[in-house]
């Protein structure tokens, strides 16, 4: 059987192959350098090390997840003359800079040096390419970009340094992302700013990000926590989100569609991490910080695993938090949580029952898990000063309301 193949690279090391079949199912396995190699590293933690190949039911997730969803990847595919099903087809075409360390290359192709890999552009030229970004998502299909990034929502991968900003192409590593407002949301970007802001200041690990103006486009401005200067060159550090690690595809992300629940969650971290009481303790107060600020969207795929550089000992910790975003500003948007606390996915049925059911859930005592919850809604409702405009406005009136349902039923 003809197979179509990708070299997959792994922090600049190819470690296995990506095949597609004339049945157009994939396959993906390990080079026998790689395992054979003493500091190999796996992919994920759903493709752990072996010598046997990995069918598609398999490694569909990892490869699948590094791909944007929804009415991007149907926009994408029709721009470059594929089927928008085809995982294959689209990592060929867009999987030179993905989320994490992973680069797919066709087999024939061996990646470019490190230098002359950038476009060089001016801020007129960005609002250019924001201006096209409905109709060319990650700017697929134009010659040399080569850019993926997951989820349904509009960006662009750039490169910032002391020059100005750049697109990069082939398989250069971007250093930050670029996500322009979504018109029917008015305030996204100062919601998700504020939202973050306030993480940070509550003691959560977040990606640093800003509102940006760039001509008629609002945009947060993040950097992304998966890159790093050294040597005055971009470096990638892998990555990979909760699903992508469970083994769980981005099409059943909400637990209500098979997608993983808190206590698969918890059990992750628990399983991987190299300081679980720390990230144990950051996921539980993000957990708790979501329901406060009202966002009902936090589903597998907005939780990732963080990998330590090459150069260091291997280690797995939790990732900073991102895509931290007041829905419930959003009346249009689902009331229901991505994934349940205790028995309810409503925010409004949640009782003392449902807490303490969580916290057995996740290993948690309820009575030492209620007083710091106690704490923290005290932390985040001293975060909360003055607001500055409208839609600061309606975030702290979502915590008022939501801390002081919290505090009636855990008091």
């Amino acid at each position: 059987m003809t197979m179509k193949q990708l070299k997959v690279i792994l922090q600049g090391n190819e470690v296995g192959c990506l095949e597609q079949g004339t049945d157009g199912r994939i396959v993906f396995s390990y080079q026998p350098e790689w395992l054979a190699n003493s500091e190999a590293r796996p992919l994920s933690q759903s493709l752990p090390l072996q010598s046997q190949p990995f069918k598609e039911r398999e490694c569909i997730s990892f490869f699948g997840g590094l791909l944007p969803e929804e009415h991007n990847r149907e926009v994408i595919a029709r721009n470059l003359g594929i089927t928008a099903r085809n995982d294959f087809a689209l990592l060929k075409e867009i999987g030179g800079e993905c989320a994490g360390s992973v680069t797919l290359i066709p087999v024939e192709a061996n990646p470019e040096p490190e230098s002359n890999r950038y476009e060089a552009i001016s801020e007129s030229d960005l609002i250019r390419i924001l201006d096209q970004l409905p109709q060319r998502p990650l700017l697929a299909g134009k010659a040399e970009i080569r850019l993926s990034l997951a989820g349904a929502q509009n960006k662009v991968a750039l490169k910032l340094d002391a020059s100005g900003y750049s697109i990069p192409l082939h398989e250069a590593p971007s250093t930050h992302i670029l996500k322009p407002e979504i018109e029917r949301f008015p305030g996204l970007v100062e919601n998700e700013a504020y939202c973050l802001q306030l993480a940070a200041e509550v003691g959560l690990a977040t990606c640093k990000a800003e509102a940006k103006q760039f001509g008629p486009h609002k945009c947060l401005f993040v950097q992304r926590y998966d890159r790093i200067q050294q040597d005055a060159k971009t470096h990638r550090l892998h990555q990979e989100d909760f699903c992508q690690a469970l083994g769980i595809p981005s099409r059943t992300k909400y637990q209500t569609e098979g997608g993983p629940g808190l206590s698969e969650c918890f059990q992750l971290i628990r399983k991987v991490s190299a300081n679980p009481a720390r990230d144990l303790l950051q996921l539980s107060n993000a957990v708790l910080f979501n329901y406060l600020i009202g966002n009902n969207d936090a589903h597998g795929k907005n939780f990732s695993l963080l990998y330590s550089a090459p150069s260091e000992t291997y280690s797995t910790r939790l990732a900073p938090f991102y895509d931290l975003i007041c829905t419930a500003c959003y009346p249009e948007l689902s009331a229901k949580m991505a994934m349940k606390i205790g028995k309810s996915y409503l925010p409004g049925e949640l009782r003392l029952r449902d807490w303490d059911l969580y916290w057995e859930a996740i290993g948690f005592s309820a009575t030492q898990a209620r007083r710091q919850a106690l704490q923290f809604i005290d932390r985040l409702n001293d975060a909360c000063q003055t607001p500055q405009n409208e839609t600061q406005t309606k975030v702290q009136q979502v915590i008022s309301e939501r801390s002081m349902s919290l505090r009636s039923i855990l008091s």
